[in-house]
């Protein structure tokens, strides 16, 4: 249990682990409040069997349980609010913290581990410890501390009393310790039925298109039937194993009561104790019954904090890049490559590369698919650190930048657009918290996003999770207003026209010559005329530069680029 809690305050905020704190002295005043009804008891039951019970006799006991009654009423009212607002503020910021954490962790952790591993994390395990660490702290430490304070109170009346209250709370910890353990056992297999439940319909409906296409219900299902089948089986497993230990614990402290009255009676029997001492004894038995009863129901749930703590906690020990950089304003937006390797895993992805790109000028990168494109860009804006060579921005090593202050120079349009489940206006402000309506208006216009207008709410209409509700050719063009908006010295376009429509094409293609005038421009394209005009054209092959030049001068050698430009000619003009 104090391993429980030491995990638990040390995975709290020092604003939260001082409400704890607080909430435990309260408890502990809670504790002596409620040991005070004893001698308040006593004092009733001597004079009833002294025949000396009188008007004052109510009064003064009446006395000495109202004022520990009120101070008792108020410390748990404080005590309950300041371990709410603590445990539920406590997953609330390490959510947060997770989120930070996360900004900061290479991209290719998450190309080696599971969505649903991470969403799991962030949301059952969180939602799990928020409803679980604030009943278990409070009742659990509420329990325990009143139990002692009860059981010295007990020692004052009768030492022998006291040792065999004693004794039974030993014996009721050694099972619920062994509760515990068997909870810890089980913890892993119901974490991996978790999971598994989580990733099979993660799965399932973010591949309902798949699933109907190509009529794959019936693999699917069975996935996520066996899933709950294996969490099912798990469970059982592990309330079966617990039920018969579970109901051991909660007869021991009925048993517990039922020893100290035999005790009590015999102890009176014999002339040791008087009646008044015996029946406050018998009495203090059920307060001691009612305060473990209710830290054994929910103690076992200690092992379950300890992995919600633990899991958090491994995100959070994730090896973060290095982002403790100056926050430098850049001058120029001149970017080079000196000599950069770099590998997924084992897999050499950019091999050797040395390249210079002037800021204010136009370039393409263009080569077959997984030729490093993409990791190109990705490793000038810190998405990845190289693990050979340099890249330079403005003449400073990215990696001696503060990473926000990096990425303010770089805006990313990508093919695969992804909006949040919010507003049109809410989702374009990310790109600028602070940005007018008049400015949002002209991005919507440069990026030909006239269709925002004509939806129900306007720029205020609530597009669906990814922008599920919006065609792929409008998430693009909403992606380019947002480039717009954010207007960074370097714009990155990874086949920013791929789902455009050809209607909108041209006129989306004159808004960002518009746009990025007087701008580093850094395009990855398939399609000849989007990079024709470029400044420089670099040919990619095998994470190498192979060529590099104007298009007329790479059209007048043979390599690459002729053949991807004539074989894009052949295909344009091939009819039925």
């Amino acid at each position: 249990m104090i391993k429980m809690l030491r995990m638990f305050f040390g995975f709290c905020s020092k604003k939260r682990k001082r409400q704890f704190y607080l909430a435990i002295v309260l408890t502990v005043i809670m504790g002596i409040c409620e040991a005070s009804k004893l001698p308040a008891i006593w004092w009733v039951f001597k004079n009833i069997f002294e025949g000396t019970f009188t008007l004052d006799t109510i009064w003064q006991s009446l006395l000495i349980m109202l004022i520990p009654l009120i101070a008792c009423c108020i410390s748990r009212y404080a005590s309950t609010m300041l371990q709410c607002d603590g445990g539920y503020g406590s997953t609330c910021e390490k959510r947060i913290e997770i989120a930070e954490h996360l900004r900061y962790v290479p991209m290719g952790y998450f190309n080696t581990n599971s969505l649903g591993y991470i969403t799991s994390v962030t949301t059952n395990t969180m939602e799990q410890l928020s409803d679980i660490a604030t009943r278990v702290v409070m009742l659990v430490t509420t329990g325990l501390i009143n139990t002692l304070i009860v059981v010295i109170a007990l020692f004052f009346f009768d030492w022998r009393i006291g040792l065999v209250a004693l004794g039974g709370i030993i014996i009721y910890l050694a099972f619920n310790t062994i509760m515990k353990n068997l909870g810890k056992k089980f913890a892993p297999e119901k974490e991996k039925a978790d999971l598994g439940i989580l990733s099979n319909t993660l799965d399932y409906v973010l591949g309902i298109s798949e699933v109907k296409s190509y009529n794959l219900y019936g693999k699917y299902s069975k996935r996520m039937d066996d899933a709950n089948e294996y969490a099912r089986k798990v469970y059982s497993k592990a309330e079966l194993k617990m039920i018969p230990v579970g109901t051991i614990q909660t007869y021991i402290t009925r048993l517990i009561g039922v020893a100290m009255t035999v005790v009590a009676i015999l102890l009176c029997i014999n002339g040791t104790n008087d009646l008044a001492t015996t029946m406050t004894v018998i009495i203090g038995s059920y307060i001691i019954y009612a305060s473990l009863d209710s830290m054994g129901t929910f103690s076992t749930l200690s092992k379950i904090i300890e992995r919600c703590v633990t899991r958090a906690n491994e995100i959070l020990s994730i090896e973060t890049m290095n982002i403790t950089g100056d926050n430098h304003q850049t001058k120029t937006s001149d970017i080079e490559f000196q000599n950069v390797s770099f590998s997924y895993d084992k897999k050499r992805v950019i091999n050797d590369v040395s390249l210079k790109i002037k800021g204010n000028t136009k370039v393409a990168f263009v080569g077959p698919s997984g030729s490093g494109k993409t990791t190109l860009c990705h490793l000038m804006a810190r998405f990845w650190d190289v693990q050979e060579g340099r890249v330079l921005l403005d003449n400073k090593d990215v990696k001696d930048y503060n990473i926000d202050s990096l990425m303010e120079n770089f805006t990313f349009v990508f093919q695969n657009v992804y909006l949040f489940n919010d507003s049109i206006r809410n989702n374009l402000k990310m790109a600028k918290e602070d940005a007018t309506k008049e400015e949002i208006d002209r991005a919507l216009k440069l990026a030909c996003c006239d269709f925002v207008y004509d939806l129900p709410n306007g720029i205020d209409t609530v597009i669906g999770e990814g922008g599920s509700t919006l065609a792929g050719g409008e998430l693009q063009r909403l992606s380019i207003a947002r480039a717009i908006l954010k207007d960074s010295k370097i714009v990155i376009l990874d086949e920013a026209t791929a789902n455009v429509d050809p209607e909108n094409e041209e006129k989306l293609m004159a808004a960002i010559d518009a746009l990025t005038k007087n701008k580093t421009v850094i395009m990855i394209a398939h399609r000849l005329k989007t990079v024709r005009d470029c400044d420089n054209i670099f040919v990619i092959d095998e994470g190498k530069i192979v060529q590099s030049g104007k298009h007329d001068d790479l059209m007048k050698e043979e390599g690459i680029y002729k053949r991807f430009v004539l074989d894009r000619k052949e295909a344009v003009s091939w009819k039925i």
